[in-house]
């Protein structure tokens, strides 16, 4: 039976999130304002029976489908919310799980560093997926466990404050989000990525 870690619904793609999900996918691409749904589960290769679930009973396009040997993450997205969520309720009932089998989010670091330089922007900016951060802004760092939340993260952050989105990989051991902007803007923005993650309800998190 594939365990349940990350089952995360955007209800409004945020135009930056988008856009690096765009940059990055390789499958069918959401446009700024979709609903989309992010689904984590191990093992890995039990994934592309998720994918074939959802697209088999719904609309619904997907954009991203990850396999690694421990983990494989899913996005699917429509235009109406009701499909996405459609989608969802299929994929729950074909593991015979609920989205409180999920694992919730943990924090592993989450850290504010003001007024980088200009030499830390230059490595940033060489492994980035999303927009440049400059010297002088303030630099917001998230790992979170599982992995797949941090894409959640990120949306988040971008409806609460004008911030820039840098970075964000929602796959793999864990995940990571780099954003960049002013000292208040990404103090408002991290807030509100903690409390997004601290709001997901699920099974304990003793991993990490």
């Amino acid at each position: 039976m594939a365990e349940l870690r990350s089952y995360i619904f955007l209800d409004d793609l945020q135009p930056q999130t988008c856009a690096l999900v765009c940059s990055t996918a390789r499958g069918y691409l959401p446009i700024t304002h979709d609903a989309s749904l992010w689904v984590e589960i191990q093992p890995g290769i039990a994934i592309n029976r998720v994918t074939d679930v959802a697209v088999k009973k719904t609309q619904v396009k997907p954009a991203v489908q990850v396999v690694e040997r421990a983990y494989g993450v899913l996005e699917v997205h429509h235009q109406e919310q009701g499909e996405v969520m459609s989608a969802g309720n299929h994929i729950l009932s074909h593991l015979e799980l609920t989205a409180r089998d999920r694992l919730k989010p943990k924090v592993m670091s989450s850290e504010i560093i003001t007024r980088i330089t200009d030499y830390q922007a230059m490595l940033i900016n060489r492994n980035r997926g999303g927009s440049m951060i400059l010297a002088s802004q303030t630099l917001y760092i998230l790992e979170c466990h599982p992995a797949a939340y941090a894409i959640y993260a990120a949306n988040e952050a971008e409806k609460a404050a004008p911030i820039t989105l840098v970075e964000c990989r929602p796959y793999g051991a864990f995940g990571r989000l780099y954003l960049g902007g002013s000292e208040a803007d990404i103090a408002e923005g991290a807030a509100a990525v903690v409390r997004a993650l601290e709001g997901v309800n699920g099974r304990e998190n003793k991993g990490a």
